[in-house]
């Protein structure tokens, strides 16, 4: 009887330091294969143009730079009003352009 109790010590004592230490229960299973990297290189980025900085006041650059050209080729003085907008737009596009220089 002595024998049996004796064994069912050893048993459990080994069941419980195979559950508390599992390196010590046996080879694990072998872990999943790794996928390769592809073999296709990446191809190298195409650098596309980059927009003006702030494209708002670009446009509106070009804007007023068309309508200079317009008043400036325009046939009539419009008693001096012609004249007088041809020296606004020249203030504005000198703003603008100052703007576009701040980034």
């Amino acid at each position: 009887m002595q024998k049996v109790g004796f064994l069912s010590l050893v048993i459990a004592a080994t069941v419980l330091l195979m559950i508390a230490f599992p390196a010590f229960a046996g080879p694990k299973a072998p872990a999943p294969p790794v996928p390769a990297a592809p073999l296709v290189t990446p191809l190298p980025a195409v650098a596309a143009p980059l927009p003006p900085p702030h494209p708002h006041i670009h446009e509106a650059l070009e804007a007023m730079r068309s309508a200079k050209k317009h008043l400036e080729s325009a046939e009539h003085d419009f008693d001096g009003h012609r004249v007088k907008a041809i020296e606004h737009l020249d203030q504005a596009i000198h703003e603008a352009e100052v703007c576009m220089s701040m980034k």
